[in-house]
């Protein structure tokens, strides 16, 4: 399918692919309509597709239908590389409802979750849309908004910082299995409990399934005053993770293999070493001890989170064995600890992106 590389295979160069793949990503028509199916089957960690471009502020629209069942999740997120992350994510169990929440550097904070009441999420397609700016952030249902956050009202003393989203972040679609044994008890819970392999869209498909019509996505400038010597990449120049340590420059984002970073891209695999067993499976934005979209433990609100490379929007391999992308979740109870110099892919343009539109077979 064009349009969608496999993780194990992407280097970084976001100009050559649209999404970043982890799981089974399908191609369908649904009555017409040509859509991406995020798929779940048994004894899998599900899919993830993540943007290959990072957004620095914009306005992204995701019309699609959900999954159900209970212990099921669906998830439509903004994820920084320092965790910053803003959330539209949907709970199996229940169709009738979307939940928003955002999250600073990782730090669970659980009175950041809403809930929203919306018609049928698996059997009607509804746009979703995040509407993301330095000092607003909105949440719309089919045009309608249903929540509005101010920077202005996030502002943490201790930390003597704003609690909110505000550094480069990628675009992720998910479904994946907060019901299974490997979660959290809060994570189970909030997700309705386990979940059952019995149900009917596994026994008639194979395994559930969420459908993505269509991704937009807009990218605003650059905040006021943002440092800008280029317009190929993000880097921070020191490790507090803050919207004003973000610059905008012209470096190479592109890793000669799986095992560069965006510290030492040019790593390349030595010629007489045999193919590792080990799978490699991360999804840039993710890593081995952190989920793609995961509840912590507390599991009162959706949440999740996401650990990232240093790799400048590119895929490390991971230390230890697991398949596909780690979707366990949680957060940290302090912010990010960065590495200076840290690089992220970014379009500095405004893109849109169709999925159905991007696929072939």
């Amino acid at each position: 399918m064009n349009g969608i590389t496999q993780d194990t295979t992407y280097l970084g160069n976001a100009s050559s692919t649209g999404w970043v793949a982890s799981g089974t990503p399908k191609q369908f028509n649904d009555g017409g309509n040509e859509v991406v199916l995020l798929t779940l089957p048994q004894n899998s960690a599900g899919t993830l597709l993540a943007s290959s471009s990072y957004v620095w502020y914009g306005k992204i629209s995701a019309t699609m239908k959900t999954s159900r069942t209970q212990g099921v999740v669906t998830a439509f997120i903004l994820l920084s590389d320092v965790k910053d992350e803003i959330d539209f994510e949907f709970v199996g169990y229940n169709t009738s409802q979307a939940q928003s929440n955002f999250y600073w550097q990782g730090v669970n904070n659980f009175t950041n979750g809403r809930n929203h009441s919306v018609d049928d999420t698996f059997d009607d397609y509804h746009t979703y849309t995040i509407d993301w700016k330095p000092d607003t952030l909105t949440w719309s249902i089919d045009g309608n908004v249903v929540r509005t956050l101010n920077q202005a009202d996030t502002f943490n003393a201790t930390t003597n910082a704003w609690g909110y989203p505000q550094t480069p972040a990628r675009v992720q679609m998910s479904l994946w299995p907060a019901g299974t044994s490997a979660n959290a008890p809060g994570t189970v819970a909030w997700s309705g409990g386990m979940i059952n392999w019995n149900a009917q869209d596994v026994q008639q498909a194979g395994y559930f399934y969420a459908m993505i019509k269509e991704v937009t996505i807009e990218c605003y400038s650059p905040p006021q005053g943002a440092s800008q010597s280029g317009n190929q990449a993000y880097i921070y120049d020191n490790n507090s993770g803050l919207n004003d340590t973000v610059e905008v420059v012209n470096k190479n984002t592109v890793l000669k293999s799986l095992l560069g970073t965006g510290l030492d891209p040019n790593v390349a695999v030595s010629s007489g070493a045999a193919p590792s067993s080990t799978p490699t499976n991360l999804v840039p934005g993710a890593d081995s001890g952190q989920g793609g979209a995961g509840q912590g433990a507390n599991g009162n609100q959706g949440g999740s989170g996401s650990g990232g490379t240093p790799a400048g929007g590119a895929p490390q391999p991971s230390g230890s064995t697991f398949f596909g992308f780690s979707q366990n979740g949680g957060g940290t109870s302090e912010g990010a600890n960065l590495k200076d110099d840290r690089m992220l892919r970014g379009s500095m343009l405004a893109v849109l992106l169709a999925i159905a539109g991007l696929l072939a077979m």
